[in-house]
């Protein structure tokens, strides 16, 4: 992709040109093709650790760069294989899962215990495995919000897997067991030599307040994200934010809810998305742990959203995307290439950090 298609993709270009008006880009760590020299090396991280690292942020079109491209998909648990797959029922056979992580030059593929344990013996050595060691369920009913261990760390370790993945619902009744397990999995998982990548969550219906959906919150958002970086989560995934004011909303009448600091809207974010992202990375130690966003959901604009959201996620800081309903609830080629642009954004030297 050059960057004139990329304009024309964009619409205009307002994010390729805009000054952030929040925290300057130099008090963050931001990803270089030496990150894991400067940034994973002084930590307490093992130098296993650091070598399923160097295989991770090695692998790919991206490899070498200090940027990532992931291929989650772990939706046949967590949104019914049935509704995530029937769109392309390809999908069904994990092989193919992981070949389109690898047809679309990306750094890893995520996925369950059952959908990489089938293929680990054809493809752990051709592509980083992400085992992702948590779920919520869909049978239950009614339907509840819990992310639930489907197995073990010993398990990750001999599918042959360089990182485990794993999601805390923060907010949740559930969240303090949550907590819990996944610092223990993460502190066992360090220990074997894996990375750690989470999904940092937010899952509350009180966070929907008058007709707006606080789950996408900068403020609550970016403290989640502080949390998981305290459990010593390596990378964090974080959905894009789309809003401020979370806290605020939460504090209405006599409430009392967390705590907040006008200056968290006013001189560490804007409302701008590019700001808003980069409150984000502030909160994953000023980018020490690198801040993956998500890609949503399949629409209609699909290959447009995708690289807004890579060049919102760059020009603020972050690490990277992973994509996954975009890529894989079309045809094998219109996954490969909507991965491939995601990837360009990274690659284009034009799209700087504001």
């Amino acid at each position: 992709m050059k960057i004139d298609q990329l304009v024309e993709l964009l619409g205009g270009d307002e994010l390729l040109t805009y000054q952030s008006k929040s925290v300057s880009k130099d008090l963050l760590h931001m990803p270089s093709p030496t990150f894991i020299d400067d940034v994973y090396q002084v930590t307490d991280r093992n130098p296993q650790v650091l070598r399923s690292l160097g295989s991770l942020f090695g692998h790919g079109r991206l490899g070498g760069t200090g940027y990532l491209s992931i291929l989650p998909v772990d939706q046949g648990i967590e949104h019914s294989a049935g509704a995530s797959f029937a769109a392309n029922p390809l999908y069904f056979d994990p092989e193919n899962i992981v070949k389109l992580a690898i047809e679309g030059g990306c750094n890893a593929v995520a996925s369950t215990y059952g959908v990489l344990g089938a293929v680990a013996r054809k493809y752990a050595h051709k592509i980083p495995f992400i085992v992702k060691i948590n779920h919520n369920e869909l049978l239950t009913y009614p339907n509840k919000s819990d992310q639930i261990l489907y197995g073990n760390i010993r398990e990750v370790w001999n599918m042959g897997a360089v990182a485990v993945g794993a999601t805390i619902y923060f907010g949740s009744p559930e969240s303090g067991r949550q907590l819990v397990e996944i610092s223990k999995a993460f502190e066992e998982a360090h220990s074997l030599g894996m990375a750690t990548v989470l999904w940092c969550y937010l899952r509350n219906d009180a966070f929907k307040q008058e007709g707006k959906d606080y789950h996408l919150a900068a403020d609550l958002t970016g403290q989640a994200n502080h949390l998981g970086v305290t459990i010593k989560a390596d990378i964090i995934k974080q959905k894009l934010p789309e809003l401020n004011g979370g806290y605020k909303a939460l504090n209405l009448g006599n409430s009392s809810y967390g705590k907040l600091d006008d200056r968290m809207y006013t001189e560490l974010s804007s409302d701008h998305p590019i700001d808003l992202c980069r409150y984000q990375v502030l909160n994953c130690f000023a980018g020490r742990a690198g801040l993956i966003n998500s890609g949503g959901a399949s629409g209609q604009n699909d290959l447009a959203d995708a690289v807004r959201t890579a060049v919102i996620n760059k020009r603020a800081g972050g690490t990277g995307l992973i994509s996954g309903r975009k890529a894989f609830q079309k045809s094998m080629a219109d996954g490969v290439a909507l991965l491939e642009a995601i990837q360009d954004v990274y690659l284009l030297d034009e799209v700087t950090v504001a």
